[in-house]
């Protein structure tokens, strides 16, 4: 089964932040996404959402990723 996809407008209201920030992530490469096409936008798969958020909270907290175990 193929692994769900979420579009920058979910993303945006999951994390409580405005969806030109989910872009802006996304064009830094801070956050994996697909690219679609220009009416379909972005996709970003859910696992990596959870990456991103593991690894902002370890940021968030003053912990490097060798502090995290990663």
């Amino acid at each position: 089964m193929a692994e769900p996809m979420l579009t920058v407008r979910e993303v945006a209201e999951r994390l409580r932040v405005n969806a030109e920030t989910v872009r802006r992530w996304l064009r830094s490469g801070q956050l994996k996404g697909v690219w679609l096409s220009d009416r379909a936008g972005w996709r970003i798969p859910a696992g990596e959402l959870e990456r991103f958020l593991r690894e902002r909270s370890g940021h968030q907290m003053g912990l490097s990723s060798p502090d995290l175990g990663a």
